[in-house]
């Protein structure tokens, strides 16, 4: 398989494929390890992944360059992604202990009884990861699967194969065991191969299509399925802002940081008319400052997408919009020349009736549009069918998040938009996804709960 740069269009290297012969091999390497590696004390296990952490921020720059070459990720946005890693790295380290040790639930000493919650590993999870976000989205789901004693398939997307393969270095160096942690190296064909073999959970970032592809396939087999899917996103601009200027410039960039692409980027934003030509003025000039080329220049902002097939998707997103009455204000177009470019857009005298609207862009293409008032807006915010994210800009906190109450997403955005904490749970509704990660629910998630009923001197 050949490795390609989405900038230059170049092969950057080329990595042998497996197998299903192989990915069967690999997994009785990890059904031989993992019973080893759940005996490991907890304590023992979560260092091994701190030091994982620490390993990432002092690899930065390479494992930086290596990112931005395979994924088209401006090198600023890169290191800001591994040092995102980290930190949430860190926050399940230091919260893995309170959240997967025993717990004491009820202790009655005169009848002697104790009722116990004891949190014990899946097994063997199969995790198929995403190319977007490689590091934040694979230690969403390895690190506490490891961390709770589980082995790990790690299939990396195609795209981002070698920071794949970089991520098992370091594990390694870290000191987790090989037996504990394999790489399955490939395209479809081999994410078809992991749904073949008997493992004890499935976890998938991608695509809707993907997801659901996946569910129906292991659905017979009764293990954890979950699914990060995609979303269309919304935003709504009311009328109470006195700072149109800056939230303009913050939700530009919840649209258009890395090219777009991503599950929670701001895909479609209503503004109400009071603030509209503000708003929009503001919003454009933002978009046009930003620099468009390679991702190793100083100072870029757009590199190219990462997949060649998405500039044709947006082209028809944006040919299906103006054939429906749309209007370019900015963008439009494929950046013809090297690598896989297109030009930032905004599109206004947008309706429902527009694919750019309906459909995920995954790419740098927002519609906005002008709305009468909240009841309005929030009908539109809620003609979807993903869950994921949506976000309401206003200074009176009683009306953003009465809005939001009523909106059937997983995360709920007042004056921010495009972000994730590890504190939270990062989950969909929907077409969005199933089950959670982060927070104490993406602990537990690797876990299955056994409930102790002990009566006895003790």
């Amino acid at each position: 398989m050949n490795i390609i740069n989405p900038a230059t269009e170049d092969i950057i290297a080329t990595v042998v494929d497996d197998t299903t012969a192989t990915v069967v091999a690999k997994y009785e390497v990890l059904r031989n390890g993992q019973q080893l590696w759940a005996k490991v004390p907890l304590k023992e296990r979560v260092q091994v992944l701190i030091r994982f952490g620490q390993l990432l921020l002092e690899a930065l720059d390479e494992l930086a360059n290596v990112l931005t070459s395979e994924t088209g990720k401006p090198l600023q946005q890169a290191k800001n992604e591994i040092k995102g890693a980290s930190s949430r790295i860190s926050w399940l380290t230091a919260h893995a202990e309170t959240y997967l040790q025993d717990e004491l639930m009820r202790e009655d000493k005169d009848a002697r009884l104790k009722e116990v919650i004891s949190y014990e590993p899946l097994g063997i999870i199969g995790n198929i990861s995403a190319w977007n976000y490689p590091y934040l989205v694979g230690v969403n789901v390895f690190v506490p699967a490891l961390i709770a004693g589980n082995a790990v398939l790690y299939k990396p997307s195609e795209y981002a194969t070698n920071t794949g393969l970089q991520i098992e270095r370091l594990l390694l160096a870290a000191g987790l065991p090989s037996a504990t942690f394999q790489v399955a190296i490939g395209g479809g064909q081999i994410g078809k191969a992991l749904l073949e073999l008997p493992l004890d959970g499935y976890f998938f970032t991608g695509s809707y299509r993907t997801g659901k592809y996946i569910y129906e396939q292991v659905a017979t087999k009764m293990v954890p399925c979950q699914l990060e899917l995609g979303g269309k996103d919304p935003l709504y601009i009311t009328d109470d802002l006195r700072d149109i200027q800056g939230v303009a410039e913050a939700t530009a960039d919840g649209a258009f940081y890395n090219n777009g692409q991503s599950c929670c980027s701001v895909e479609r934003i209503y503004v109400h008319k009071n603030v509209y030509e503000t708003y929009l003025e503001a919003f454009v000039k933002q978009v046009k400052s930003w620099k468009i080329g390679l991702p190793t220049e100083e100072g870029v902002y757009f590199g190219p997408l990462t997949r060649r097939e998405q500039r044709q998707l947006l082209e028809e997103q944006v040919a299906d919009a103006l054939a429906k009455g749309a209007t370019i204000l900015t963008g439009g177009n494929a950046i013809t020349g090297k690598g896989y470019f297109f030009e930032p857009t905004v599109l206004i005298d947008v309706t429902h009736d527009m694919r750019v609207m309906q459909e995920e862009s995954f790419g740098p293409i927002i519609g906005i549009m002008k709305v009468a008032n909240d009841a309005e807006a929030l009908a539109l915010m809620q003609d979807t069918a993903y869950g994921l994210t949506a976000g309401i800009y206003a200074d009176t906190p009683t009306r953003a998040i009465g809005l939001l109450k009523q909106l059937n997403v997983g995360s709920g955005y007042w004056n921010c938009c495009d972000r994730v904490s590890a504190a939270l749970p990062w989950s969909g509704r929907q077409h969005s996804g199933l089950g959670a990660t982060l927070s104490h629910q993406g602990l537990r998630a690797f876990t299955k709960p056994k409930a102790w009923h002990l009566v006895g001197n003790s």
